[in-house]
């Protein structure tokens, strides 16, 4: 269907005129229809709470700059709506500036509303306030829940349609998403006859705000018209089918790495096998595709999900957690999209014909009248390189890849031949003014004696409570406390059942025991001996929570706390006083956050500081870094506890929480990928380094870093580094161009190694091997030294003693920078 566009001309309040050229957006069962034109589309998600909006620009740069045409995003409904009828839009929760940005770049907007976000975001992004409502039961046919989801989506579609941002409008929203994962697995299934009733109601009520752009719902094989179903996964998006022949073919989350818990390794997924998916997904009329994460950010403050997950949301994505960009995932990616928008046209337009040669290999042509030709050479053989005749061209196929020729002869891209050049990054030391000192530590100690002794409760029931129905997430902290009464001197066993995460019992005011959950499971029995004195005696449970759980059906309902107990005292002779229906009584959080130390300047202890001490506030000052490179502060001895710089939190830290040991093997990018296939840091702390944006810190004035230490650590060994690239590695064939660059303002200081051939070992730890070319180090020395980037053309005529090479000659080279 033809469709124009068309330009408005507004008046605005100077009484100067405008142009708004608003943008149509269809489709049919090939693609994205845009101002009458079928689109490919490459998008990547940048979830805007988890930078600040002084990154968003560079952000959404480098996006653009890796060959994106959108930025996707969820809707934090939590965040936007704290308090049920208050709602936060500012800072890093300004979704209007963020889609504003996105549109100054030039690019389209995918919104994803849901509101559920699942997301590994606490509670999937809904509001535990939603418990206070009677009757509410979230994600189904329940009135109370349709009318909050109704709220919020309208809330958020009004201020999208006031600040002019659908396509319709002249702004950059493509498309929209109602709902989220609900027909993933059988979780619909588990709501019985109201899950598809309430899917109607979405589609119906997503449609009544908006009819011009289109919506979309992921995993929902059942979306009613006009919906469109999409797919989401490491895999098999290749070979998904719409469920309406008018629907295109759209990859809502391709998982450019995992998330992290506290306890295990590092994941990582390699960039031949996100390229390799990619490439399938085209191969297999897929015309838009987006990337989930393209940057995954900081989970700030207590907003990451699980439990468990940690504050970093790194992702492994083309750009890091601090914005910088990730080689070779960065580069390659951007070559493969520039590579399949050479053949647009041919696949929006073309026919399609597929040759299968048998053992994974595939030959897919996309043709048609007045339409240059594309084709792509897949061998999906995880095993077995293949070489192939292709009309009269032989070409070489290694396992797992495909090949892309944009004129079904010339090879432009391989996904298993990477050319984009390695950076490993580093850590630096901070030489900000006097930071090459040791800081100076103050101390308060967190206020335990009346919480402990059950003063200052807010009220007081007859059972054990669930935790974030009583908190209302207000704090991961909640104390129960109880009174038991002996006649004398008396030992107990203390039994404690929790559904967690965190457990903390005093008797008396005095700590005597804690634990947390381990291997996956959230609840466990705490047992301690214990001693009562004559007379009253106090038992206080501290309990607290390490992100809710954000996925699954019923998720919401997940129990977190002491609900229920039992809470028992096992006496001699196996006696058992249950203490689950005494009079507890409750408070929420602890006092130093009520108090906000975290801003507080006065009265902290100076001089010696304690160190392992559990429930122990630490303040120091400090100078902002130079330069402009991401800041990050190593935390490496501390406990457990959270972290505020100038007042900011920088997230939850558990730095002696150590990654699991094994399952760090030698990554093969070939196969089907699974989260714990390529992991590394196996026995190191979860996360010991934690994100200072730039925006946190002042200039040339003194800055705070303030720390709550939950479990007891050291703060001595705490100090302020820069993210940077130290080493770059690439490689080039006879013919091609190299090139290398640094990051940050740095420049090329030294050439290290430069040869001809396979050098054993991998970048950063080049061993021999090859033929070592001093011609090729002088060349590269000229061109590069002092430099933040440069490039050289490979010719034979560099490094002539290694001529006795065969044709071409692959060139190897590694480059500090400082």
């Amino acid at each position: 269907m033809e469709i124009s566009k068309c330009c408005l001309l507004l008046l605005v309040a100077s009484s100067l005129y405008y142009i708004v050229c608003s943008t149509t957006v269809s489709h049919d069962g090939r693609a994205l229809v845009i101002d009458g034109q079928r689109r490919v589309i490459f998008s990547g998600s940048i979830h805007y709470p988890r930078s600040t909006p002084e990154m968003w620009p560079d952000l959404i740069r480098k996006s653009k700059e890796g060959g994106l045409d959108a930025i996707e995003t969820y809707v934090f409904w939590n965040g936007h709506e704290p308090r049920r009828r208050e709602y936060n839009f500012e800072g890093n929760y300004d979704l209007i500036r963020f889609l504003k940005e996105v549109q100054n770049a030039g690019l389209y907007a995918i919104l994803r509303i849901g509101p559920y976000v699942c997301a590994e975001w606490n509670y999937g992004g809904l509001p535990v306030w939603l418990y206070k409502i009677p009757g509410m039961q979230t994600r189904t046919d329940n009135q109370p829940w349709k009318d909050e989801m109704q709220n919020f989506t309208t809330l958020i579609v009004d201020k999208v349609k006031e600040e002019r941002l659908l396509a319709t409008q002249g702004g950059p929203i493509i498309l929209l998403q109602i709902e989220n994962e609900y027909g993933n697995g059988d979780i619909e299934r588990q709501y019985g006859e109201a899950g598809p009733r309430y899917i109607n109601w979405c589609a119906n009520m997503a449609e009544s705000l908006v009819s011009d752009v289109p919506w979309i719902m992921c995993q929902q094989s059942d979306a009613p018209q006009p919906m469109i179903n999409t797919c989401n996964g490491f895999s098999g998006c290749d070979g998904f089918t719409p469920n309406n022949g008018n629907s295109p073919k759209i990859w809502t989350e391709n998982w450019t790495g995992w998330f992290k818990n506290w306890g295990s390794p590092d994941p990582h997924r390699p960039v031949e096998e996100v390229a390799f998916q990619v490439a399938r997904f085209f191969q297999s009329n897929g015309t838009v595709q987006n990337y989930y994460m393209y940057h995954g950010g900081t989970n700030f403050g207590r907003t990451s999900g699980g439990p468990y997950i940690v504050t970093s949301y790194d992702y492994d994505a083309p750009l890091d957690e601090y914005g910088n960009i990730r080689q070779p995932k960065w580069g390659h990616l951007k070559e493969l999209h520039a590579s399949v928008k050479l053949m647009e046209k041919a696949l929006t337009y073309g026919e399609v014909v597929e040759d299968h040669l048998g053992n994974g290999l595939t030959i897919t042509k996309f043709s048609g009248d007045g339409i240059v030709p594309g084709c792509f050479l897949s061998n999906q053989n995880s095993t077995v390189d293949a070489t192939i005749s292709f009309q009269g061209t032989k070409y070489f196929l290694p396992a797992w890849s495909v090949s892309i020729l944009p004129d079904c002869e010339k090879e432009v891209y391989n996904t298993a031949k990477v050319k984009t050049q390695t950076s490993i990054m580093v850590k630096k030391k901070d030489n900000a003014g006097d930071q090459s000192k040791d800081l100076r530590w103050s101390w308060k100690p967190e206020r335990l004696h009346n919480s402990a002794k059950g003063f200052g409760s807010s009220f007081t029931v007859n059972k054990l409570l669930e935790q974030k129905t009583t908190t209302v997430d207000a704090s991961d902290y909640l104390w129960y406390t109880t009174n038991v009464e002996v006649s004398k001197k008396e030992s107990f066993t203390l039994s404690v059942s929790t559904t967690g995460h965190i457990l903390y019992a005093f008797v008396n005011g005095r700590l005597v025991g804690s634990e947390y959950a381990t291997g996956g499971s959230y609840n466990f029995i705490f047992e301690r001996k214990v001693t009562f004195k004559p007379g009253k005696n106090q038992i206080s449970l501290l309990s607290a929570t390490v992100g809710l759980r954000n996925y699954g059906a019923f998720y919401d309902n997940t129990p977190v706390g002491i609900v229920g107990g039992p809470v028992k005292l096992i006496g001699k002779n196996n006696t058992i006083l249950d203490l689950s229906e005494s009079n507890w009584s409750y408070k929420i959080g602890l006092d130093g956050e009520v108090r906000k130390l975290q801003l507080d300047e006065k009265r902290w202890h100076s001089g010696v500081i304690p160190t392992n001490r559990p429930f122990t506030w630490y303040k120091t000052t400090f100078q902002a870094p130079l330069g402009s490179e991401p800041v990050v502060v190593d935390l490496l001895g501390l406990g457990k506890g959270e972290a505020w710089v100038n007042g900011n939190s920088l997230g939850r830290f558990w730095p002696n929480f150590t990654a699991n040991p094994y399952g760090c093997n030698q990554c093969d990018y070939r196969g089907n990928f699974q989260p714990n296939k390529c992991q590394t840091a196996c026995g190191e702390a979860s996360q010991r380094w934690y994100h200072v944006p730039r925006s946190f810190l002042k200039r040339g004035e003194p800055n705070t870093l303030t720390l709550f230490e939950e479990a007891g650590g050291n703060p001595n060994q705490v100090n302020f580094q820069t993210v940077t690239v130290g080493t770059a590695c690439t490689s080039a064939s006879e013919g091609d161009v190299l090139s290398l660059s640094c990051q940050g303002g740095r420049t090329i200081s030294s050439v290290d190694f430069a040869t001809f051939g396979e050098p054993d070992g991998t970048c950063g730890a080049y061993g021999s091997g090859g033929c070592v070319s001093d011609e090729a180090v002088a060349i590269l020395k000229d061109a590069c030294l002092g430099r933040d980037s440069c490039s050289i053309q490979i010719s034979d005529k560099i490094g002539t003693s290694c001529a006795k090479l065969a044709s071409p000659r692959k060139l190897v080279v590694q480059v500090t920078c400082s």
